[in-house]
């Protein structure tokens, strides 16, 4: 059990990235009726790359949940799930299970392909929480699907002298180590708590691609309020880092930047390649019964 950690190494910030646009979620459904907020979207893959969808779920109310998401395919990206609260049942092609629960992390690489299901293991109370997809570099989207969960005490974490907490899903935030790293795509995700009037600093690289999504109260950047539900999308202003200010009220928000792969994206509902015939080979794949079982 990983327990919360003294900063090493506390981060520095000169200027920070201003806000480039404010983005507010559309609500939709998907699997099996399951309502959530679709936060970045297909057109904002280009500008965000190499993130591609970021979805949030938040409700108490059974009927929005209860269906899940039954057996359904992807290839070629990185489903990231990360639980707030609730209770979800993983089961997928490769042979593997688990349980994601209140604080957790699902880690999964579709790679060449994975069938997989997200189902629900409540009959009442708050189910929330993201899903954050990834996109794999070419030279790796047909390699062997990969998949791991951690409990919500395998998180790095630590606390600010401000009295901010953050939790290092991925990457690396103050010189605390999170929970996945990756090499071409340097993703960083933190779930940042900031007591009212309280302040964070974070490093980003120059050319990283970077947004801040509100999921409790709001938080400024650079003058620009951020309200909550909305993603702020940062711009690559040659600024060192971002700086975020909780205002009267606390505030949680998800901070996510990460290495663009400058390569075409083209994606067909859960398959993402960089070309067509990629994809027509992946819905070939699927309907035939080959994806998801080795090759």
């Amino acid at each position: 059990m990983k327990t919360t950690q003294t900063i090493p190494h506390p981060e520095q910030v000169a200027r920070s990235r201003a806000v480039e646009q404010l983005v507010l979620g559309k609500a939709t459904s998907d699997g099996a009726g399951v309502k959530l907020t679709r936060v970045l979207t297909q057109p904002l893959q280009r500008r965000l790359d190499p993130f591609l969808m970021l979805d949030a779920f938040r409700s108490d109310q059974p009927g929005d949940y209860l269906g899940g998401f039954p057996d359904h395919p992807h290839r070629g990206f990185e489903a990231i799930t990360y639980m707030i609260a609730g209770r979800m049942r993983h089961r997928d092609s490769a042979g593997n299970e688990g349980l994601l629960e209140s604080g957790g992390l699902q880690w999964m690489t579709a790679a060449r392909g994975v069938i997989h299901s997200e189902m629900p293991e409540q009959q009442d109370g708050l189910m929330e929480g993201f899903q954050l997809w990834l996109n794999l570099p070419a030279r790796d989207k047909m390699n062997p699907p990969w998949y791991r969960d951690f409990k919500a005490g395998e998180i790095p974490s630590f606390v600010t002298d401000d009295g901010v907490s953050a939790r290092v899903i991925a990457g690396e935030s103050h010189g605390v180590a999170g929970a996945v790293t990756r090499a071409v795509t340097e993703p960083l995700y933190l779930d940042v708590h900031l007591p009212a009037g309280a302040r964070f600093a974070q490093s980003l690289a120059p050319k990283a691609r970077a947004f801040v999504y509100a999921y409790r109260g709001e938080v400024v950047i650079a003058g620009t309020v951020v309200p909550e539900h909305n993603m702020a999308i940062l711009a690559g202003d040659g600024a060192d880092g971002v700086l975020l200010e909780a205002g009267a009220q606390p505030a949680r928000v998800l901070l996510v930047a990460g290495l663009p792969l400058d390569e075409p994206i083209v994606q067909h509902g859960p398959f993402v390649m960089n070309t067509e015939a990629e994809i027509y080979a992946a819905v070939s794949d699927y309907k035939e019964g080959r994806l998801g079982q080795g090759g």
